[in-house]
């Protein structure tokens, strides 16, 4: 028997459990079918926290239990199945799921035009690269977006920008995703239209006006920004929350982006130039650099410039630097060279070195440029000649840093690289942009030896269209009644119609892990709230409370809310509670639409299990577990509520 115990595992035991409490549980619920979704809810709380199988494969197991309840309600002493059949797949046509993906499309297509990359390199000037600024910059502008739209659309548009800073600061995804999309859920409380429960509010209260007792003034409805002070407070305390405790909540997972090999590693790796250094520089009006040319500088200081920013853009790859270009006062240099020479050329040029890249941030960050590796092949039209003689730089895009021929490597530090005539078989490492080493990989002059980089196509021409597709998207949503998945819909297809994406493109944008996360759980909203368990958890609750004073009824209302959010659509919590609250309020002597309020900014309390649209969203690109949420949101879920009903009782 010992033998035995040895053998058994925290799942197996949480599992015994689970079964014991569902068992428990079948002997106090009023009815067969509330005990069956009790149990179902439960085997789905199980299968979430301890993975046993991963999160969308749970969502499709429970979705697939509830359908064969049909077939197997004699044997389980229903009359009927929990969900009827012909509604069991209406999540993947909800207005929810056609909306993320339109979203993703959308966000996609931004990605694709190079907007997004604007948006994550503005947001890295002014924040660098450590997580207490970045993480305040993302998580706050995503609140503030999310305050005029829907949530889940704002962090689906700011994935690409997270993606990109990533790769820049090389903090990983999970670091970052997780603050931005809880700050989205929160940013969706600033407003009467950030979130789908106040934007019901409303007419709920216009409804529940209708039922009053007789002698009770009829409540008010709520104002656009009427709510802002208290979201603006969630919002804050959220962020302060992650700068905080960030380090210590938020996993460092690695991520599925491509990321590009770093060149200082590389070349001093493969070279044996461990001190090579990729730096960023300001040329000060007292330098002796003033007047003098590009070419000048490297064969005297033995660096190469990789970009130049004069005041009029950022010089980068092929027809962007070349030898003769002036330096002037002012101007920012992006320089590659070993830490010798480049010591002796800030020493005696008297130029400001950056502690880190902030105008080249963009142009070299490894998901843009770095070191590749290219052969020249008999028959190449360079075979002869120098890099000098073909302006290779200026050219081609190449900055050549190194040739190897047979044993021996000459070095640009060295001096004399550039003027090297070309061999058949030399291997040229240089410095390029990926666009560049793509355009090449069809010019029979070279063969291109590194494979590995990211193929990127971005598409600026499309700016206008994207952005013109966008517009009237925002547009259809903040002004027309029309439905939510309709108007973001009509800004993918626009984009795809008008070739920002390709219909290829469109699909590979599409997370389909969240999608049929998202669309299976909803029938087990619907068993939840069509069985009666909803109402039946809520009854229960209230009547433990007994007689105790207003802020503790608030609360409860406000912890039932937040768990009914867990297990079914914030909507449809709204809507069963609401009603339900403002009984409790005038029952309590309380103000009726201010317990309605607490209901509608509770169910956005959804941090603790990825069932949340944004929570779903994010679960895939940063490599998150149920427990990671479990460990970060539940922190989350206690600070939202001390936080909301702190305000809710000092702004009403």
């Amino acid at each position: 028997m010992s033998a035995v115990f040895r053998h058994l595992t925290v799942q197996d035991f949480a599992a015994a459990a689970f079964a014991v409490f569902a068992i428990w549980m079948a002997g106090q619920v009023p009815s067969v079918e509330i005990a069956w979704v009790v149990a179902i809810l439960t085997l789905t709380i199980y299968l979430f926290a301890f993975e046993v199988v991963g999160v969308d494969v749970a969502a499709v197991t429970i979705m697939v239990l509830l359908g064969l309840t049909t077939l197997l309600a004699p044997v389980m002493g229903i009359e009927a199945g929990l969900v009827p059949v012909s509604h069991l797949f209406d999540g993947f046509a909800s207005n929810a799921v056609i909306s993320i993906i339109a979203v993703m499309i959308i966000g996609a297509g931004l990605d694709k035009t190079g907007i997004m990359s604007q948006v994550a390199a503005f947001i890295m000037r002014i924040g660098g690269s450590t997580e207490a600024r970045i993480i305040p910059l993302i998580s706050g502008t995503v609140g503030v977006i999310s305050s005029f739209m829907q949530n889940v659309g704002a962090a689906a548009l700011f994935l690409p920008v997270v993606s990109r800073i990533s790769a820049r600061t090389r903090l990983p995804m999970s670091r970052l995703l997780m603050p931005m999309g809880f700050c989205a859920i929160l940013g969706g409380t600033i407003t009467m239209v950030g979130s789908s429960p106040l934007i019901l509010l409303n007419d709920l209260i216009l409804t529940s006006n209708e039922s009053l007792p007789a002698g009770v003034e009829p409540m008010d409805t709520f104002q656009l920004f009427a709510v802002t002070p208290i979201g603006l407070a969630l919002l804050a305390a959220g962020i302060a929350y992650f700068v905080i405790f960030g380090r210590l909540v938020l996993p460092a997972r690695g991520t599925d982006l491509v990321q590009a090999t770093d060149p200082s590693q590389y070349y001093g790796e493969t070279y044996g130039f461990s001190d090579f250094t990729v730096r960023e520089v300001r040329v000060p009006t007292d330098s002796q650099l003033v007047g003098t040319s590009v070419d000048d500088m490297e064969q005297h200081w033995h660096v190469r410039v990789a970009a130049v920013e004069k005041g009029d853009g950022v010089r980068l790859g092929s027809a962007g630097v070349d030898r003769s270009l002036g330096i002037e006062a002012g101007t920012f240099l992006g320089l590659l060279g070993g830490q010798e020479q480049f010591d002796a050329f800030v020493a005696e040029t008297g130029v400001e070195v950056k502690p880190e890249a902030e105008v080249f941030a963009e142009a070299l960050s490894p998901t843009k440029a770095g070191i590749a590796e290219i052969v020249i092949p008999p028959g190449s039209s360079l075979i002869g000649k120098s890099a000098r003689d073909v302006w290779m730089r200026k050219v081609y895009g190449l900055s050549v840093l190194a040739i190897r021929r047979g044993d021996d490597t000459l070095t640009f530090d060295k001096g004399g690289v550039r003027n090297m005539p070309f061999k058949p078989g030399d291997t040229l490492v240089v410095h390029t942009t990926w666009v560049d080493l793509a355009r090449l990989e069809k010019d029979r002059d070279f063969v291109v030896v590194t494979t590995e980089y990211p193929h990127e196509e971005l598409r600026p021409h499309k700016v206008p269209m994207a952005l013109l597709f966008f517009a009237i998207t925002l547009s259809l949503v903040l002004f027309t009644d029309l439905m939510l998945s309709v108007a973001l819909l009509t800004g993918a297809v626009g984009m795809i119609l008008t070739g920002v994406l390709s219909i290829d493109e469109a699909y590979e944008a599409v997370s389909w892990k969240t999608v049929f996360l998202l669309a299976s759980l909803i029938p087990l909203g619907m068993a939840v709230e069509s069985t009666g368990t909803a109402a039946w958890i809520a009854d229960q609750t209230l009547s433990a409370l007994g007689d105790v004073p207003i802020w503790v009824i608030q609360a409860a209302l406000a912890v039932l809310a937040t768990f009914f959010t867990l297990v079914m659509s914030n909507v449809g919590a709204t809507v069963l509670l609401v009603p339900l609250a403002v009984n409790m309020a005038l029952g309590a002597g309380a103000n009726p639409a201010v317990f309605a309020l607490t209901v509608a900014i509770a169910t956005s309390n959804s941090f603790l299990i990825p069932t949340h649209q944004v929570n779903a969203l994010i679960m895939g690109p940063g490599g998150y577990r149920v427990p990671d949420y479990l460990r970060a949101g539940g922190i989350m879920t206690v600070l939202f509520l001390m936080v909301s009903l702190l305000m809710l009782n000092l702004v009403f």
